[in-house]
């Protein structure tokens, strides 16, 4: 009976760590210290791709035969790219944006070993918010604090109350890890899963 490789989940992030654990495969998690800082002109898919890859092998690097797991989000609305907003003024004015608005969440995914090419997969869930005004975008921000999220809000707490509708191929890839995909590229690295 092969052993189970070893798998590192390059994040930090306690959303991509508890949609990992529902895979049951045993993991570690580790910073990957990933300059995130866009490129000149990169799309915003194009930047959700990149830093993907580049936790994923940054991390791979420091772990000969390890497999490791990195995922980049970018939110897009009206083709600006949105990060983590990092406070509550920014938040408010992520929010503010898309209010009314269809947004794009592009979520990067990238399964690599060292030595090895490394295994992608990319998914994009278009939000469309709800018109929000001033008051409730402030109880919401107060209520919930997601500063640390791209796009200003959690869909798996109060934030699912902003939108008008959710478009996607797999509800966990909002979150911030995209479980099918992650699924599959596991499987074709050689994990067990159903």
């Amino acid at each position: 009976m092969n052993a189970t490789p070893r798998l590192i989940l390059a994040s930090t992030s306690i959303y991509r760590r508890e949609l990992l654990a529902r895979l049951r495969l045993p993991f570690e998690t580790e910073r990957p210290g990933t300059d995130e800082t866009p490129l000149p002109g990169e799309a915003p898919e194009a930047l959700a791709r990149r830093l993907a890859r580049a936790k994923a092998t940054d991390v791979a690097a420091l772990h000969p035969g390890a497999w490791v797991i990195g995922s980049d989000q970018v939110a897009e609305c009206a083709g600006l790219a949105l990060g983590k907003p990092g406070g509550h003024e920014a938040a408010a004015a992520q929010l503010t944006a898309m209010s009314g608005q269809p947004v794009r969440f592009h979520t990067g995914l990238c399964v690599a070993r060292a030595g090895e090419p490394p295994l992608e997969a990319m998914d994009c869930t278009v939000v469309r918010f709800r018109e929000l005004d001033a008051g409730e975008i402030e109880r919401y921000l107060r209520a919930e604090q997601p500063y640390d999220c791209a796009g200003s809000f959690k869909s798996e707490g109060l934030g699912i109350g902003l939108f008008e509708a959710i478009e996607n191929r797999d509800p966990t890839a909002l979150i911030g890890l995209p479980l099918i995909a992650a699924a599959r590229l596991l499987r074709q690295a050689g994990f067990r899963l159903p």
